[in-house]
């Protein structure tokens, strides 16, 4: 469990993030959704204590977190950026044995090249795991960059938590690719992980996320069900679209459409 309590952080008079609290549950995949400067991503790392809080606490398994032993949290959080830059020339297996650099202080073992190897196969990447890394498309750097945090959370102690942390994870992404990584979301999701990502579409938040938090001006608009808290009335309050909300009946997949 991950739970933030009036999480606040500024830059001089401006309030980015202001006065958040929620308990985020493991097993449950949490959507961040509202529209560009709400504050997703200042949310994000400061659940990634990539920045530290103006304002309120972050407790991890129920301990307020400690910023002086971040080697102790790489080892149950690993974060995906949109953009992951590489300035010089790796193997696609070498980018994916990063994930396992908090796992080994020298030379990484044989259960870490098991847990690469695994994951490479999962996502299908076997073809990939000797090419240079900077001559792939973004789409497949970011299919790589999925398969690297997933081996720095695939294996943690028995009653820890893990949490995974994605910034747009898909946006550079085809059609089909996205599917497949919320797939395979789905299939890594457990009762000891806990995903929270920020989506922009709110179509695929509807239908892959369990919980959806929608943030305006920096503070937590609405929480709950996506079915719930992304409905019409919201929409309209926070993106300023006037919308409508249809279920297909073979399928019960809901989708928002633009009311015109």
């Amino acid at each position: 469990m991950i739970e933030i309590k009036d999480l606040g952080f500024h830059i001089r008079d401006k309030w980015l993030v202001k006065d958040v609290s929620y308990v985020f549950k493991p097993g449950k995949i949490h959507m961040l959704c509202g529209p560009n400067g709400a504050g997703k991503s200042t949310l994000l790392k400061l659940l990634a204590l990539e920045q530290k809080p103006h304002t309120g606490t972050i407790h991890y398994q129920g301990q307020l977190v400690d910023y002086h032993d971040r080697m102790k949290y790489a080892r149950q959080r690993a974060v995906l950026s949109q953009h992951t830059d590489i300035g010089y020339p790796m193997k696609v297996s070498e980018i994916v044995m990063m994930g396992r650099y908090p796992h080994f202080q020298s030379n990484p073992t044989k259960k870490d090249h098991n847990v690469c190897d695994e994951v490479i196969k999962e996502l299908g990447l076997s073809s990939f795991r000797n090419r240079n890394y900077m001559t792939l498309s973004g789409g497949e750097q970011q299919r790589v960059q999925f398969a690297r945090v997933l081996t720095q959370l695939w294996d943690i102690p028995s009653g820890s938590r893990r949490l995974l942390l994605l910034d747009e994870p898909i946006a550079s992404l085809d059609l089909r690719h996205q599917f497949d990584f919320l797939h395979e979301l789905k299939k890594f999701m457990d009762e000891r992980t806990i995903v929270i990502a920020i989506l922009h579409d709110l179509n695929l938040a509807l239908n892959y996320g369990d919980e959806a938090l929608l943030l305006n001006k920096g503070q937590l608009f609405a929480s709950g069900k996506p079915e719930t808290v992304l409905n019409p009335e919201n929409i309209q309050k926070v993106f300023q679209v006037e919308s409508e909300i249809h279920e297909l009946p073979s399928s019960k997949i809901l989708w928002v459409k633009e009311r015109v």
